[in-house]
């Protein structure tokens, strides 16, 4: 049985996974039907993501395990979407100009980001995410700043009232955020208050605000609101976003970055 630290989807199990948080909840036969394969190898393909703890099966469904009150595991999220992130992060990597300063939250995204800016040079980088230090730490011509505050075991990241007021002493030129979830209103959501508290500080302490999101974070739920879209000034994802997005982002002034998208 796969487990959360062994188990990486293939490229239709990850669109599934992709079309079941966007409707919120699918039958086999409509899943079956959606990519063109038949009931027995969607059930297969069901068993293997529900084991794994990726989705919730009923029956003749599936489901999104945890609703809105839970992420999913962090070795499951580096696991998950790993190519897309890659993809972001080398276009997120590609538009930070050398001798600026930024800060980088929690999130395995924002690690990924962390990977391809090794060879920057003249970075002063923020961040309350030990993983994105020890990584950032390696590169000599990047100053890291490590905010203070209480350490998740889970995942290295810093969270708490003292890394809030850490990260409200700083004015920065690029705030990089990850996100749990876009809702179809235009809401930024994720799962702990604490670390949407940094957020919040970091939104407010950078000068350009930019977001990195793969396409399976839109149109999924989490339960704690930490900003809207119209606080984004750039937002970096491997894929177009849905079209029911395309008039909340023109409204909201948001520029997308995509992978494909020329170089700056």
């Amino acid at each position: 049985m796969p487990t959360a630290h062994d188990f990486t989807p293939n490229p239709r199990q990850d669109q599934l996974l992709a079309v079941v948080r966007e409707r919120g909840m699918a039958t086999v036969e409509a899943l079956a039907e959606r990519f063109g394969v038949t009931l027995q190898t969607v059930r297969r393909d069901v068993k293997l993501l529900a084991d794994a703890g990726l989705l919730a099966r009923y029956h003749g469904g599936v489901r999104l395990p945890g609703s809105t009150t839970e992420n999913i595991a962090y070795r499951q999220r580096q696991q998950l979407q790993a190519d897309a992130k890659r993809r972001i992060a080398r276009a997120i990597a590609q538009r930070v100009p050398e001798g600026c300063s930024l800060i980088l939250n929690i999130g395995t995204t924002t690690e990924a980001v962390a990977h391809e800016l090794m060879q920057h040079r003249g970075l002063r980088v923020i961040t309350n995410n030990l993983n994105v230090a020890a990584l950032l730490s390696d590169n000599r011509d990047c100053e890291v700043i490590v905010a203070g505050g209480v350490v998740r075991a889970r995942d290295r990241g810093i969270v708490g009232e003292a890394t809030v007021d850490f990260i409200r002493q700083f004015r920065v030129d690029i705030g990089l955020i990850g996100i749990s979830g876009i809702e179809a209103d235009g809401t930024l959501r994720d799962f702990d208050y604490r670390e949407v508290s940094v957020a919040k500080a970091i939104l407010a302490q950078s000068r350009e605000v930019w977001l990195a999101a793969d396409h399976s974070k839109f149109n999924r739920p989490a339960m704690v609101e930490l900003g809207r879209l119209s606080q984004v000034d750039l937002l970096f994802t491997d894929q177009a976003p849905p079209a029911s997005f395309d008039a909340l982002l023109a409204e909201a002034g948001v520029q997308v970055v995509t992978p494909d998208d020329p170089k700056p």
